[in-house]
């Protein structure tokens, strides 16, 4: 997402005029930079558009782990689960109950 002009304002301006920057960022969905002496200092949104991208950034993640999971399919980078259950038994110290 790119900021646009209209969505960069001083702080001292939105702690004056708090409800109508927090209706305009419900409306547009859009987050606000607030300024300091004329630098970036924080971005601030709705907590429905936070969520949002919360949201975005979880499928993301889960995209890529499965992603990176069939990459180690195809690289047979892999084992078998019952290995894997072995080789954590012996790592652990832990015997298979039926053992």
């Amino acid at each position: 997402m790119v900021f646009q002009p209209g969505d960069v304002h001083p702080l001292d301006e939105f702690l004056r005029n708090h409800k109508v920057h927090i209706e305009r960022m419900k409306k547009a969905g859009r987050p606000e930079v607030l300024t300091v002496n004329g630098r970036a200092e924080l971005v601030i949104q709705d907590s429905e558009s936070y969520q949002q991208l919360l949201d975005v950034v979880e499928r993301a993640e889960a995209v890529q782990g499965i992603r990176r999971g069939l990459a180690d399919l195809e690289a047979a980078r892999t084992k078998p689960v019952e290995q894997v259950i072995e080789d954590m038994g012996r790592e652990f110290r832990i015997r298979a109950p039926n053992a």
